[in-house]
């Protein structure tokens, strides 16, 4: 009985839905014919077509871009009682032309209206009739009715007219450029800035700056002919646009090394530099059996903080066949948190890390393999959260040697389990010249120097400093009457162990 009951239920609900959709659908399709009789009705009973504008002169403005800057609209127009569709094309030209460069939208059936925004506006205007930054320009638009029955005639509406003033946009894009940023001078390697999506016209750097100096290329082109921004000479706030790289070169400077976020705002010309605070890590170690530190994690061996940029923390060392990771600590294997790669035996020509807190998360590491094996230089940036591996290479520097003074190509080392090795002529070329080692080929100052001790040191003497950059002192080893020759020189960077030996 009581199944019985529920199918009745049942059927009475489906019968029940059932019709009140197909009541719902009936009073649709009569409001919807309703309203086509009425469109009928309008483009059969209709008056000539005819346009108005809800502006006759503008002043543009880039602040204003994304606003509409006018609106046009238009009326139905008539089919003469033909009962046939009618479509609309609008249309925008300079006054005076006849319409014969015009823009043309072509909107089809039951459109009375177009908006067109600042910034597409002041694109038309500049890009289509060539209208300079600033200039005005006198236009006309005008709507045309197309009736689909071929024996009514096209209907095209007086035309209404307005006046455009322009502007010049701001660039779409900005980059930092400049000794105090890690690009250098170099333009082809300016940063680009990062452009605000509602306000196109901000531009911000997040980044490290170091002491030296800034300003802001409109892009990287090799050629410092084009537009910059740089200091108004009377107020650090504010910026001048000097375009073709014209005007007085005046540049920011930066005082002292650290995090800055840089934002600039190219309509007003203001820019606000807002240092900002540490690195949330002091400590970085390395640990693994691919490093001198082993599985460790008492008493690893530790980076170097560097003195400028404390985001930036670097270790030297030999890197054997194994694997290895990161601390920020040393003690017990969850106390802290762990520099680990983003995939278990990843590379050493990966940049990313991850950073998991304690035992949490993977624990994948890096690899060292037998053909990667060697001593690097591992630089991590815990500001743009990069590793970087680079081998590291020695370098025979000076007249006394077989390739002089060229940084460029300089004559190498070999490495072998620690030690780096020289064979080759001395004073070949110049019986009494000099020489020095370098960690890196290029340009002069852009690495680390292993010099002599003492200004002029001979060759019987081994003692050394490692200098940075051109910081000096530019002690080398003089080569004297009598020492021309084949030699050896080893170096063992880790027991700090130099000879150099006739042969």
């Amino acid at each position: 009985m009581t199944q019985i009951l529920n199918n009745i239920s049942y059927t009475r609900l489906y019968r029940w839905t059932m019709g009140w959709f197909t009541f719902t659908t009936l009073i649709l399709v009569f409001l919807l014919s309703a309203c086509q009789e009425e469109y009928d009705a309008e483009v059969s009973n209709g008056e000539l077509i005819s346009i108005s504008a809800s502006a006759d002169a503008l002043v543009l403005e880039q602040v204003d871009y994304s606003n509409s800057a006018i609106t046009f609209n238009w009326t139905t127009g008539s089919n003469q009682g033909t009962g046939a569709s009618i479509s609309y094309v609008f249309e925008i030209d300079k006054a005076g032309n006849d319409f014969a460069s015009a823009k043309v939208y072509d909107f089809g059936k039951q459109v009375y209206e177009k908006s067109l925004t600042v910034e597409d506006l002041n694109d038309m205007v500049t890009e289509l009739w060539g209208v300079l930054p600033g200039e005005s320009l006198n236009l006309e638009a005008r709507v045309t009715a197309k009736v689909a029955d071929e024996s009514v005639e096209d209907d095209v509406s007086s035309v209404v007219s307005f006046s455009v003033q322009t502007y010049k946009p701001v660039s779409e894009s900005l980059y930092i450029v400049g000794d105090a940023t890690s690009a250098g001078w170099n333009i082809a390697d300016a940063i680009e800035m990062t452009g605000d999506d509602e306000e196109p016209w901000i531009f911000t750097y997040e980044g490290q700056l170091s002491p030296g100096n800034f300003k802001f290329p409109v892009s990287t082109d090799e050629c410092w002919c084009q537009d910059f921004y740089t200091q108004n000479p009377d107020d650090a706030e504010l910026m001048v646009y000097n375009e073709g790289g014209s005007g007085d070169d005046v540049q920011w400077e930066v005082l002292e090394g650290s995090p800055y976020v840089v934002t600039v705002n190219l309509l007003d010309l203001t820019i606000s530099i807002e240092k900002q605070v540490g690195p949330a890590y002091t400590e970085l170690y390395i640990v693994g059996d691919a490093s001198l530190s082993g599985w460790n994690i008492g008493s690893p061996e530790a980076f170097t903080q560097d003195a400028d940029d404390p985001f930036v923390f670097t270790y030297e060392g030999p890197l054997n066949t194994g694997n290895l990771k990161f601390s920020t600590y040393q003690g017990d294997w969850c106390d802290g948190d762990w520099f680990v790669a983003s995939q278990d035996n990843q590379t050493l020509d990966a940049t990313d890390y991850v950073i998991n807190q304690g035992c949490n998360g993977n624990d994948c590491k890096w690899v060292v393999t037998d053909e990667t094996a060697g001593r690097y230089l591992i630089t991590i940036n815990l500001f743009d959260n990069t590793v970087k591996f680079e081998k590291v290479m020695l370098y025979l520097i000076g007249d006394g040697g077989p390739n002089g003074w060229n940084i460029g190509t300089p004559e190498p080392f070999t490495y072998s389990n620690g030690v780096y090795t020289f064979n080759g002529e001395l004073g070949a070329d110049n019986a009494e010249g000099e020489f020095k080692i370098s960690k890196f080929k290029g340009d002069w100052c852009n690495g680390d120097w292993i010099n002599a001790a003492t200004e002029s040191q001979s060759l019987s003497n081994t003692s050394y400093i490692i200098t940075h950059g051109c910081d000096g002192p530019d002690n080398k080893w003089k080569l004297s009457s009598g020492d021309a020759g084949t030699y050896e020189i080893t170096i063992d960077l880790d027991n700090e162990v130099m000879a150099i030996t006739k042969q």
